[in-house]
């Protein structure tokens, strides 16, 4: 976010509040990564190095920077840094193929892209491909020509850079992807208000809601977060912020894998930390995870896709009422929230909470609307959830007109269908938006990107991509494709297509070859006649 150039006894910005701390008890442990340590001090210092260097590749503030970047510390600052000195974050996540990649980084007007090195090949063909070919940095030394932002911010300065004007109440100042169509992507652009309400959370602000926040229990300089989803993704970029807010130290996981990050969790003393489902399903089916295995850990955040009411109780059952759950989406990364005690307590009385999503954070609101969208629907009618509140972005970043598409007035339309209770919990029945929820990391397929990917292959008439339900991911790709008369479509082909050109994280489980996709009465692919398709063809059905 953008910040004031000079500091004030009053912290103004989410990076005033974080520098404040990084003032203070300069020696304790601000930022780690297995070996790597950084002090608040260390992280003060090199955060305004970073800021120089950004600046040197001609970066004025509002202009756009890609981050394509993986978990690690210097991520943590270098995302920092380009708030400080007023520009716009883009957040690139690993997950889009070239072409999409390509895409977003030509959307976003990104004028510079920073790249880990090892994203640095992909980060190259994508600025090649764009017409305003940004300039390309990387995080350390890399293969590709691109200059070494680390090597030029150990020249700079180490003190705040100057001259940085506060933001306008409606300019973007983070971008985060959020799938589209191809090579049209979707860019959810929010405001500085987005950073105000995880100050309002910090500083107790608004006790109206029933539930505050999604780490109600962190405590200033005592407590030990760790960030185990992707830096950059909303998941990842919250729980850094909510900890660097409140001056606890972070503790970054490069990848995830249960074993090791169990390690991490006992080695480093974590008390906080966030995982999508299937993560956290991986840490309850380890055999290291029992009862006491954690001491420390008080507080577990699980968000970012559907969970099992069952394996929620199991969490309770092996770490305590340490469980919070969290829904929220790339438009709005706050929307409802169970605080742990509120959780394990009502879930004891009444089971079905279980499935809830919990209440409306502080400073957000939401309703059912029907298919016209007129009117919020009585309890327990299902609809669309639409949320308003400073959480919610302020549309598609330079895409009027499904920014006009996404919104009810000044309600996000959520593209979840879902009901409320009368005493406010919410609960999800559906996604209306055709996004498949899958992998270890629980990252999003989008449906339409696949499906106008294969539109393009040899042969195929039609297609479609379905999210079936998967044991380990929760959802497994699949597909369907109408095939001209006479082509030989080979599903191997296909699926080594699709992972060359979206990315493996698209590549379908199974493609089921028909002469034609069943239609609705408007001339749309019927999906639930796909689905019933699918469980009639399904490998053991009989």
């Amino acid at each position: 976010m953008i910040v004031n150039a000079q500091e004030t006894s009053e912290p103004q910005t989410y990076l005033d509040h974080i520098l404040e701390h990084w003032h203070k008890d300069e020696d304790a442990e601000a930022l780690a990564q297995g070996t790597q340590r950084l002090t608040r001090g260390e992280a003060r210092r090199r955060l305004f190095s970073l800021g120089h260097a950004l600046r040197r590749q001609g970066l004025a503030p509002g202009d756009g920077v890609g981050l394509f970047l993986a978990n690690r510390v210097d991520s943590v600052l270098v995302q920092l840094a380009v708030h400080l000195i007023g520009c716009r974050v883009v957040f690139l996540p690993p997950e889009p193929g070239p072409g999409e990649l390509a895409a977003l980084v030509e959307q976003s007007k990104a004028r510079v892209v920073v790249t880990d090195p090892v994203f640095a090949a992909r980060a190259a063909d994508a600025a090649n491909r764009s017409v305003h070919a940004p300039v390309l940095l990387s995080v350390g030394p890399c293969e590709q020509r691109c200059t070494d932002l680390l090597a030029v911010a150990a020249e700079c300065p180490v003190v705040r850079p100057e001259g940085v004007p506060a933001p306008a109440a409606d300019e973007a100042v983070t971008v985060l992807y959020t799938g589209g169509t191809l090579g049209r992507p979707k860019l959810a652009a929010h405001s500085h208000r987005l950073y105000d309400v995880v100050l309002d959370l910090v500083e107790d602000g608004p006790r109206d809601s029933p539930a505050p926040g999604f780490f109600p229990t962190m405590k200033p300089g005592t407590d030990r977060v760790l960030v185990s989803t992707l830096l950059t993704h909303g998941s990842g970029h919250l729980t850094s912020i909510q900890a660097l807010v409140r001056g606890c130290a972070l503790v970054v996981l490069p990848e995830f894998e249960a074993g090791a990050a169990l390690a991490v969790l006992r080695e480093e003393r974590i008390t906080a930390t966030m995982f999508v489902p299937p993560m956290l399903y991986a840490l309850l089916d380890h055999p290291e995870c029992e009862p006491g295995a954690l001491p420390a850990l008080r507080s577990i955040v699980v968000g970012g896709a559907a969970s099992s009411p069952t394996r929620l109780q199991q969490t309770v059952e092996v770490f305590g009422p340490v469980l919070s759950q969290g829904y929220g989406q790339s438009e709005a990364l706050g929307i409802a929230a169970f605080g742990a005690e509120d959780l394990a307590s009502a879930g004891a009385q009444r089971p079905e909470l279980w499935r809830s999503c919990g209440r409306a954070i502080s400073d957000t609101e939401i309703e059912i609307r029907g298919e016209d969208g007129a009117a919020a629907l009585p309890a327990r009618q299902i609809g669309e959830v639409c949320v308003r509140g400073r959480a919610v972005m302020l549309g598609y970043y330079e895409d009027p007109v499904r920014t006009a598409e996404a919104f009810y007035g000044d309600w996000l339309r959520t593209g979840d269908m879902g009901y409320l209770d009368t005493e406010g919990y919410l609960y999800l029945v559906d996604r209306a938006k055709d996004i498949i929820i899958t992998g270890s990391t629980s990252d999003n397929v989008y449906s339409r990107v696949l499906e106008d990917f294969l539109l393009t292959l040899p042969g195929v008439l039609n297609a479609a991509a379905l999210g079936v339900p998967d044991e380990d991911y929760g959802e497994a790709v699949h597909i369907f494709l109408a095939t001209a008369e006479g082509a030989d479509v080979d599903p191997d082909v296909v699926a080594a297509a699709v992972t060359a050109e979206l990315g493996e994280l698209y590549t379908p489980r199974r493609t089921v070859l028909l002469d034609q996709l069943p239609m609705t009465k408007v001339g749309k692919v019927d999906k639930k006649a796909l689905r019933a398709t699918w469980t009639s063809t399904a490998p053991g059905t009989p």
